[in-house]
């Protein structure tokens, strides 16, 4: 931001968390109520949102913050220090292995197909109306879906490629220290705001994730 306002640029759209929420126990979230940070990178993504909002009321920079709900999508490396948990298990599953579910699997996400994050982008980018700036807005498709349910619609759309993944067991583990137990967006301010509109739901995108890891990992 500092290097936006030296160059005096007049709009900035930056990447915000879901993780800001953390202790909120509230369901969707909505972006006006948030809890404590559960994590040193929750605390990171928090600050991003107070920096925005004093460059905005010091220095006049418009800026649209987006907090991303669980993001997946094709190229997601999963082998990366921040491997997100959906290339992960398809990895392993084209591996033939087990995945571990943190948990007993009941834990449950807003997970949000990139292509719903795409339009989120664009959206900011070209946004004309003034009463869309200088706030921040949940990215997600609106709905949330358990861990075990992840699994089972991943198996399933692997077994389209190989059916012996049909039959991979799951390994269940201990809980992750600062996880929330659930994730679920509201994103009537995106929709009424930037116009935004998700296209995929967790199974429409999912299908189209396996498909190019498939290609592309196989």
């Amino acid at each position: 931001m500092v290097a936006s306002k030296e160059v005096s640029l007049i709009s900035f759209v930056y990447a915000a968390c879901s993780s800001t929420y953390g202790d909120s126990q509230s369901m969707p979230k909505i972006e006006a109520v948030i809890g404590k940070p559960l994590s040193p990178y929750a605390i990171t993504k928090y600050v991003n949102e107070l920096y925005a909002d004093v460059f905005s009321k010091t220095y006049g920079l418009e800026t649209i913050g987006l907090r991303y709900f669980n993001v997946f999508g094709r190229k997601q490396d999963p082998n990366g220090a921040y491997a997100a948990v959906i290339p992960k298990f398809v990895s392993q599953l084209m591996k033939g292995e087990s995945p571990v579910i943190n948990g007993d699997g009941t834990y449950s996400r807003d997970f949000t197909y990139i292509d719903n994050v795409i339009q989120a982008n664009i959206l900011s980018l070209v946004s004309e109306n003034k009463e869309s700036l200088n706030t921040v807005y949940n990215v997600a498709f609106g709905d949330r879906n358990t861990l075990n349910d992840l699994v089972t619609y991943l198996k399933e759309y692997l077994s389209e490629f190989d059916n012996s993944i049909a039959n991979i067991e799951i390994t269940y583990g201990p809980n992750r220290d600062g996880d929330i137990p659930h994730s679920h967006a509201s994103i009537e301010k995106a929709k009424h705001y930037l116009n935004y509109n998700p296209q995929y739901s967790l199974q429409q995108g999912l299908k189209e994730a396996v498909k190019w890891y498939w290609e592309n990992l196989g």
